[in-house]
């Protein structure tokens, strides 16, 4: 991630769907110019199809069903391979579910895997048993390609019909299965690749090692790749289908051999599940095989129809098994998506001439030409419009119904398509009973840069154009253009539109209108950009909010961690009807709140629920760190989940005693780091810069040693203001140099203190820590003081993991050699016998696990 800091925040941000939509692009691009190219055989595509034999279209359509219930027996026996037991409803269920979101998702088709796991766990299989039979499932699904294309590709190469890009289509998949298959290897080895890994993401180690804690039985997994075969010979039956519904020249070898092909450029498209690639490749291939352009793209229509849309569609009806909140969600980003296409599909295929010349009575030429400019592009934009309607963003929705509009008119005013303008008008009326899930707010000072930006762009490129058009030599379009057509031709150009009598005669003519085009719709996209970004929350706090806060710190604060919730990286929460705060951070779509609310016991409900509001309006997801047992019954009432962190050590300072056998290695530390001559100081607030100079250097040498950074949110930094107003002891030899500091900080909680950074030097004697930990301890007492917070242990004391997360905590906290820095840390607090608390992260849902790992790493970063 460091790699793409150089990158414009907006692309950071949106990087997935700027990708998206460029793939987005490329595969209508290839389409697009498909289509024009063979427009002459469309009008035989149509009789071909309207006269396909019905009966075996039936035919398909009912074994469409029963592939997706080899689905469901596949991935029955993918669970079976780990002992894992679900039924093939479930398995289907799974599939239908997943196939549906892959056509949305980046990679979809490895990427779904992650996805509707949750009924399964409720049935007690476990969420690492789900992700490794699901990843046996993905790795089948590939291999069984591979095992049908060798004996295919072994005839088509005697029959002349595999070209270069075949081969390097398949070279690919190849690729593909042996990475996979070295990936696992070297995971279930302690490889070079499980190293790396591991070097960069020490998170996934506790999921590596819940992977390995499963093993295959061979003959279930023998069955998951037959029964991937038999799923791979239901696709080229659908194909041989399709040759016998069009009556053309139906021939088994031609049907595997372009199965195969189109199987192996949808492994490798990116984007939309193979939606376009697959239907180019298989197109090009039956027409090197012998068949017209009319035939190839009709077999390939009918294929796609039974391979593809029926289990789209059936995947869709899925949801509305329990209609919930994501069905909201995805049908009408579904529908938008599919409305897009359905208005390119429509402006590039022929008109019906009686429709077209009717309307010419009532609409000049060139208002119809527009009309099928603005469908094209209201197709194009509702593409990408799809995507931002799955982040929840009401500008979003305006968009969607001011392109759907716009799609009505233009496909009546363009050849009285009602079709499609039927369709238009039910996406909607879907958008108008799902208007309630689209809640995010946009970005109002973003909009209002974007109208200003578009409005300067317009005016810039209309003055360019018109002073371009009305001096051009008449030569370059023979034209002598007048002022108005200056004006009209740019305008035209500039919102895309072009102009059918305007031909350029040379690259000079055509560079200037392509000018003009780009800066169109640079411009267009960009206030489209700023229109539908989402509402990002405040990255700064106001002087007053902070002051504000510390005043209530004061009259409600009650814990060690209160101090941390005014420090510089924290954002603050407040609301003019509830007398109290919040402290948190953002990272990616992740409202992180440090530990409670600062508020009375009373009123601390209600401001939570009116955070998760905030952010719920805002498209976050509040999350909870380090929230004291005591207080979890209040976030269950509330519907959220907890996982356990750790533990907090608090110490009784009046039981505490030098005295006893349990002591004696406390002792013996203290006695010799005295023998060498060293002794502690304390220095009271204001601190002097001279000494503030000491400490930065036994604090750079520190951080230096132990390879660490500085770390926030939960504990603090060197701060120079921040450590001038703070108690500081020292570890000091004879010549008053200084081998190891901690400075104490203002605890909230009513006869307790605490501490926040400690620090020593790299020669500092043996035993340093626990000499200095004892003077604060002394220190503490002489000023009355009856307990004192020695800090968070990560990890440790959980005796009962009570789910998975939990559990994968607890093996890596025992086993794990990585994580055994947080066993010392424990270790070298518990000598003290201080009485430890337990520590939680309060969540919403459980797939936000797979992503707080991350989150909890970025706001500790300063």
């Amino acid at each position: 991630m460091r790699s793409l800091k150089f990158l414009p925040p907006f692309i950071r941000e949106n990087g997935k769907i700027i990708a998206s939509f460029i793939f987005t692009l490329f595969f209508i691009g290839l389409s697009v110019w498909f289509v024009k190219h063979e427009q002459g055989e469309l009008h035989q595509v149509k009789s071909l199809l309207i006269t396909a034999d019905w009966l075996w279209i039936t035919a398909g359509i009912v074994l469409s069903f029963v592939y997706v219930f080899i689905h469901g027996f596949m991935y029955r026996s993918s669970f079976a391979a780990i002992g894992s037991v679900i039924s093939v409803g479930d398995g289907a269920m799974l599939y239908l579910k997943r196939n549906f979101v892959s056509v949305f998702l980046p990679a979809g088709g490895v990427s779904s895997l992650a996805f509707f796991s949750g009924d399964i766990e409720k049935k007690g299989v476990p969420a690492s048993q789900i992700n490794f039979a699901s990843s046996i499932y993905g790795f089948v699904g590939i291999l069984s390609v591979v095992i049908i294309a060798i004996p295919v590709f072994s005839y088509a190469i005697f029959e002349g019909s595999i070209g270069y890009g075949e081969w390097v289509a398949l070279i690919a998949v190849f690729l593909l299965i042996a990475s996979i298959w070295f990936v696992y290897l070297s995971v279930m080895n302690n490889g070079a690749v499980y190293k790396f890994i591991v070097r960069y993401v020490p998170a996934i180690e506790v999921y590596i090692g819940e992977f390995r804690n499963n093993s295959i039985e061979r003959n279930h997994f023998i069955r998951t790749v037959l029964y991937s075969i038999l799923i791979e010979i239901v696709g080229i039956v659908h194909i041989y289908i399709a040759m016998l519904a069009l009556n053309i020249n139906p021939s088994l070898m031609y049907a595997m051999v372009s199965y195969i092909i189109a199987v192996v450029f949808l492994i490798i498209s990116p984007f939309l599940r193979g939606l376009g690639a697959v239907e180019a490749s298989m197109t090009f291939m039956l027409i090197r095989l012998g068949y017209s352009s009319a035939e190839a793209v009709s077999i390939t229509f009918i294929y796609r129809f039974m391979e593809f849309w029926v289990p789209m569609a059936l995947g869709a009806l899925s949801f509305l098994v329990k209609v919930n909140k994501l069905l909201m969600r995805i049908m009408p980003a579904m529908l938008l998506f599919t409305l897009g296409i359905v208005n390119i599909i429509s402006v590039l295929t022929p008109a019906i001439h009686e429709r077209v010349v009717f309307l010419k009575n009532f609409l000049p030429i060139s208002a119809i030409t527009a009309s099928n400019y603005f469908v094209f592009l209201a197709g194009l934009f509702l593409l990408v419009c799809a995507a931002f309607m799955l982040k929840g963003l009401r500008m979003a929705w305006y968009f969607a119904l001011l392109l759907c509009a716009l799609s009505l008119i233009g496909n009546l005013t363009k050849a009285i398509d009602y079709e499609e303008a039927s369709f238009a008008v039910i996406v909607m009326i879907t958008l108008f009973a799902s208007r309630k899930e689209y809640y995010i707010k946009h970005n109002s000072r973003l909009r209002h840069l974007g109208i200003q930006t578009m409005l300067l762009s317009v005016f810039a490129v209309v003055f360019y154009g018109t002073v371009g058009f009305y001096f051009l030599d008449k030569k370059h379009f023979n034209i002598d253009f007048s002022l108005w057509q200056s004006i009209r031709y740019t305008l035209q150009n500039f919102v895309l539109v072009g102009s059918t009598d305007l031909v350029p005669n040379d690259s000079f003519a055509r560079g200037f209108l392509y000018s003009i085009n780009i800066s169109g719709f640079i411009s267009i996209a960009f206030l489209i950009y700023t229109l539908i970004r989402p509402y990002i929350l405040n990255v700064s706090i106001e002087e007053e909010d902070l002051e504000w806060a510390k005043l209530k710190l004061q009259q409600y604060g009650n814990s060690a961690l209160d101090y941390f919730k005014t420090y510089r990286d924290k954002l603050i929460y407040r609301t003019d009807e509830i007398d109290g705060f919040l402290a948190y951070r953002i990272s990616g779509n992740f409202a992180v709140v440090l530990e409670m609310p600062v508020a009375n016991s009373d009123e601390q409900v209600a401001l939570i629920k009116s955070f998760d509001k905030y952010c719920f309006e805002s498209g976050f997801k509040s999350i909870y760190y380090r929230v004291p047992e005591e207080s979890i019954a209040m976030f269950m009432t509330l519907g959220k989940k907890k996982l356990f962190l750790g533990q907090e050590g608090v110490l009784d300072l009046t039981s505490f005693s030098l005295e006893g056998g349990s002591r004696k290695s406390i002792r013996n530390a203290i006695k010799k780091v005295a023998e060498k001559g060293f002794q502690s100081k304390v220095y009271l607030a204001p601190i002097k810069d001279g000494l503030l100079q000491k400490l930065k250097s036994v604090s750079d040498e520190w951080l230096a040693d132990t390879e660490r950074e500085e770390i926030v949110f939960s504990q603090g930094m060197f701060l120079w203001e921040e450590l001038k107003g703070h108690t500081i002891i020292t570890v000091e030899n004879a010549e008053e140099k200084i081998v190891a500091f901690l400075n104490v900080i203002p605890d909230y909680k009513a006869s307790e203190s605490t501490y926040d950074l400690i620090r020593k030097t790299a020669d500092a004697p043996n035993g340093v820590i626990d000499f200095i930990m004892v003077a604060l301890f002394d220190q503490l007492k002489s000023q009355e003081f009856k307990m004192v917070n020695i800090g968070f242990a990560p990890l440790s004391g959980m005796s009962d993991a009570q789910n998975l997360p939990e559990r994968s905590m607890k093996f890596a906290y025992e086993k794990i050699r990585s994580f055994s820095r947080y066993k010392g840390l424990r270790d070298a607090k518990d000598k003290f016998s201080p009485v430890w608390h337990n520590k939680y992260l309060i969540y919403n849902q459980d797939y936000d696990l797979l992503s707080i790992p991350t989150v909890l790493n970025n706001v500790i970063k300063p």
